[in-house]
């Protein structure tokens, strides 16, 4: 038992420095970390749903002070994001025929969601260069965006609850690319604000389904929360230039393997 909890603890430890270190992390990371560690997919993605929701509450409430979200597209986003993901919890739980093992399925969705997001990652500051533009030289926002953004929150409450990544890095490259005047920081507190009910609804749908190792989510938050302030001190003294392509292709590695074999060891 003392190992587990040991395992739990460091593991959220790594997970907190690569958040700190890069921005990107959480799911991630932390879900396939979780599965190649032996912890069962299922497990996984629904105790690290509610790990994200406690870890982003904090800085919502920071970009909310700041006020640096946008709650409009917070607002639309979750119209979409919230019914999927409680649909796609009660379609696990209902609709599926009894006794069916739903874990390769959810290990698939899981590799898809880390080869898009590596992509992301590795493109991100090309994105943010384009939409990082003098609000005069940037271009409009598409006509339809707001229902591009509708669509898209669908989206994303399925693949989040399936695989627990895509609230994050996903989510804000959608939002750079759909309104590329706003600012950075904005892009970063819309989607952090979407992120913390998004996850928290999928993550209840998972503990309804029997999907959470309390014990787990406690040593994955005592280990992560003061490795992301180390880790945001390292990050002033590497430039995110070295970072961020070395963990793009870390997901894209892992994000394969999922994809392409599942949960099989």
């Amino acid at each position: 038992m003392s190992i587990d909890i040991l395992f739990h603890i460091l593991a959220g430890a790594g997970v907190g420095l690569a958040i700190g270190m890069t921005g990107v992390g959480g799911g991630s990371l932390m879900t396939p970390l979780l599965i190649l560690g032996g912890i069962p997919a299922k497990v996984a993605i629904g105790t690290d749903l509610l790990y994200a929701a406690a870890t982003k509450t904090g800085a919502m409430h920071a970009h909310k002070r700041q006020g640096t979200i946008r709650w409009r597209l917070v607002l639309i986003l979750a119209a979409g994001s919230l019914p999927s993901s409680l649909l796609t919890s009660y379609t696990l739980k209902y609709l599926l025929p009894p006794g069916l093992d739903y874990a390769p399925a959810l290990s698939h969705s899981l590799g898809v969601m880390l080869i898009l997001t590596s992509l992301v990652v590795f493109f991100k500051t090309r994105i943010q260069g384009e939409s990082g533009q003098d609000e005069s030289e940037a271009p409009k926002p598409n006509k339809h965006a707001n229902s591009i953004t509708f669509i898209c929150g669908i989206l994303l409450g399925i693949f989040v609850t399936l695989s627990s990544v895509g609230a994050g890095a996903f989510c804000a490259a959608l939002l750079l690319t759909l309104y590329p005047r706003m600012p950075a920081l904005h892009i970063i507190g819309t989607d952090i604000a979407h992120a913390v009910p998004l996850t928290l609804i999928a993550g209840l749908g998972h503990m309804a389904n029997g999907n959470i190792d309390f014990m787990l989510l406690a040593g994955l938050l005592i280990g992560s929360l003061p490795a992301v302030h180390v880790g945001a001190k390292i990050a002033a003294k590497v430039p995110n230039t070295v970072l961020q392509p070395i963990l793009a292709a870390i997901l894209m590695v892992i994000g394969l393997r999922f994809a392409f074999f599942g949960a099989t060891h």
